[in-house]
């Protein structure tokens, strides 16, 4: 039954998404910030927060949330893509990755096969590296 009246509310707006959880995140942090230093300071910005986020997820302006979302997320592509690799690289025990010297692509390579010869396949360069 109440759950019943929740869909209901919730009916036509916008709901959560990616810049949500990232703006609930950063408020709980602000707010643990600001129990340990009482800096209202960050009571105030954590609150801000706060209010920010209920009101996009309660929002029935679908189309300009999701313009918001994708600005987001293109702002923030660079730093999931480099720890999604740094995750790979970390779980990876088989094999060992460089980046290349002319082109800054990652390349990976089998683990303990001595001093090789590396060829990037971006660019053609080729470079010496101890996997």
């Amino acid at each position: 039954m109440i759950r019943n009246a929740i869909q209901r509310f919730m009916y036509g707006r916008y709901g959560n998404d990616q810049l949500n959880l990232f703006l609930m995140g950063l408020y709980l942090l602000l707010y643990l910030i600001f129990l340990l230093v009482r800096l209202e300071l960050l009571y105030w910005a954590s609150l801000a927060l706060l209010a920010v986020t209920i009101f996009r997820l309660l929002s029935r302006n679908g189309a300009r949330r999701q313009a918001e979302n994708v600005r987001f997320m293109r702002l923030a592509a660079p730093v999931l893509s480099w720890l999604r690799l740094r995750r790979a690289i970390r779980r990876d025990k088989e094999h060992v990755y460089f980046k290349c010297p002319s082109c800054g692509q990652q390349l990976r390579v089998p683990r303990g096969k001595g001093k090789i010869t590396v060829t990037c396949r971006g660019c053609g360069a080729s470079f010496q590296e101890k996997s």
